[in-house]
Parts: structure tokens; sequence; C-alpha cells
């Protein structure tokens, strides 16, 4: 056992605390206890996304041709046909959706005759029905949406407003104002690095489409700044891993069928990646640190097609099966993009 010297206290500011522990210290007791060891990755596993091979990645609502509630998933490392997930608390199109590593939120959207501002979440690793989690700041559809592993944003929407604001995605509550994008807009492709949040193309609705990219620094509040441009005025599906964003299909004003990236971390415009299998509008994407994928959309009938990219090459879309509900407008997440390192 270790030397005690036990001491007096001898009043206030003393530096005489009492018993000193000389020499090396052992403790006797019946009982176990551990310290923490290994690095921050280990000891917070859920900190960081999925791994690619596990990945999942949810697709959500939408319209078919009337508003849905349905929610599916994949496993984004394999191909296949989605499964049924659960359902959102309402049939709802044009949702925004962002995701951390454990959470995927859902938030706004249309739900006959009327726009919404309900935030509704998750848990992508098991299955169910989605939950309460709070609200936005205004009612609106085709919200985009891109996250890190603890902020979710949500960047304008229909009708159309400069509006971005951000939640805490593993507690709940209401969204609280991040700043304003450059352009006003709704139906902008949304993803992001683990850094920055990337919002391409859009609406802008009467004056037409927008081929402007915005992006912010995830972890501040402030107004976007420009990125760079998309090759046309359009309104594509995104998605990302931690250095790719990818954005695909959409109006510009027809349907078109090109996929094209940026490099994340620097500005400047799109380079050609290659084409969706054909063209479509209202289409979703979600992605894994390896792959993009992207699901439904109009042809102008809705389709079920899921079809995938590998993101650090560059070329045409692949077949990867096909959502449970042909549906359009509807919005895409996963527990493995690009903002979660």
């Amino acid at each position: 056992m270790a030397n005690l010297r036990a001491n007096s206290i001898v009043g206030v500011g003393s530096t005489d605390a009492g018993v000193v522990f000389d020499g090396v210290t052992k403790i006797k007791t019946q009982n176990y206890f551990y310290l923490q060891t290994g690095n921050t990755d280990a000891r917070f596993p859920n900190f960081r996304g999925a791994d690619a091979s596990s990945a999942r990645g949810v697709f959500a609502g939408g319209y078919a041709p009337a508003n849905s509630n349905v929610i599916d998933y994949i496993t984004i490392s394999s191909t296949g046909n989605a499964t049924d997930f659960g359902d959102l608390i309402g049939a709802t199109a044009n949702p925004g959706a962002v995701a951390s590593p454990v959470r995927g939120v859902f938030a706004g959207g249309y739900v006959v005759p009327t726009n919404i501002n309900g935030i509704q979440y998750i848990t992508i690793s098991s299955t169910g029905n989605a939950l309460d989690f709070g609200d936005l700041t205004s009612t609106r559809n085709n919200t985009a949406g891109c996250s890190s592993s603890t902020r979710g944003i949500f960047a304008g929407g229909a009708p159309n407003i400069n509006t971005i604001e951000y939640i805490t995605i593993f507690s709940s509550g209401n969204s609280i104002d991040f700043g304003d994008l450059v352009v006003v807009r709704s139906n902008a492709g949304g993803c992001s690095s683990p850094t920055r949040g990337i919002f391409g193309g859009g609406d802008t609705s009467p004056t037409g489409f927008t081929n402007s990219i915005d992006y912010v620094t995830i972890a501040t509040t402030a107004n976007a700044l420009d990125f760079g441009d998309l090759s046309a005025p359009k309104d594509p599906a995104s998605c990302s891993n931690n250095t790719r964003g990818l954005f695909a299909g959409g109006r510009a004003p027809t349907a078109i069928n090109v996929i094209e990236y940026i490099t994340i971390a620097s500005t400047g415009n799109v380079t050609d990646f290659g084409d969706l299998s054909g063209t479509r509008t209202f289409l979703e994407g979600t992605a894994s640190s390896i792959r993009g994928v992207f699901g439904g959309g109009s042809t102008p009938t809705a389709v079920n097609i899921i079809e995938y990219v590998t993101i650090l090459t560059t070329g045409n879309a692949v077949d990867f099966g096909d959502l449970t509900l042909a549906r359009f407008s509807l919005s895409a997440c996963s527990n493995g993009h690009g903002g979660l390192g």
C-alpha cells in the first residue's frame, strides 16, 4: 500500500489539502473499473458515417400519382430491389432530407392541399415509422438538404425563398436561422463534405431555372457564397462522398440525363461525368463513400428506377434495381454520405 501522510487542513487558501498520497498508489477492491482507451473514432463509433460495405440509402415520400408516405431502403454496396422500411407521419411529396450516421431527417413538403413545416426522423439502421422532430421556420416544399455528422441544413424551397436554416440532428426541436442563399430558389440539389454544404441549380419560378452553385461552411452560420456554375440552368438530383459532389438529371427546362461533378473542397464550374440511363425529372440521389445512387423520377410518368455510379470515376449510370413504389418528387438520404467523413 502507498504511504499515507495525514495532515490537518489549516484554513481557507492553505496549500495543505489534507491527506497526501506519496509513492505508487494501489487500491484494493473487489469491484472492477476500466479506463477509456482508444482514439476518438473508436470510442465514439457513430460520429462517422457507415462503411461503404454497409451504408444504407433511404427513399421517402413522393408522388405516384397521389402523395405517398412510403419509406424504403437499399444497401448501397449491393444491387437489387428496395425493401419496405416504414411510413412517414403523413403522405408527403417534396420533403427535404438530411442524415447523420444514426438518423435520417425529412423536413417540409407538400400535403394536399398545402405546404407543411413539419420535421420528422427515422433511425436509419432499423426499420419503422417516422417520428416527430420539430418544425421549420415556415411552410414550404422542395427545400434542399445537406449535413455533417451533427448538423443538418435546409436551404430554399417553394414558395421560392433564399432562407437557410439548421438543426442539430441527434436532438429534436425547431430549425434555427443560418443565413441566405445567393439566389432565391427551390428544388436545388444539396450535398456536402464534412466541412462544406453545396447547393446547385434550382427552380427560380417565375423566371425559370438557375445554374448557380452556392456553398456554406456547415459548422458556422453565414450567408452562402458563390462556388461556380452547373453546365446549364436546371434543378438536378444530387449526392456526394467527402470529395466529389454529383448532379444528375432534372429539368433544363425539359428532362435531361446529364451527370456532372464538382470537387467540393475547391470552387469552380462542373465537369462532365456521364449520363443516366434515360432523361428524368424529380428524381433523388444519395450516396456512400464509393457509390452515388439515383432513384425514382418522372419520364413524365412516375418510375421506380434505381441506378448507380462509382463516384471517383466517370461514366454512365448502371441499373441497381427498383423502388417498392414508382414515384417522383421524393427525398433520399443515407448513413454513409460525404458529409459524414
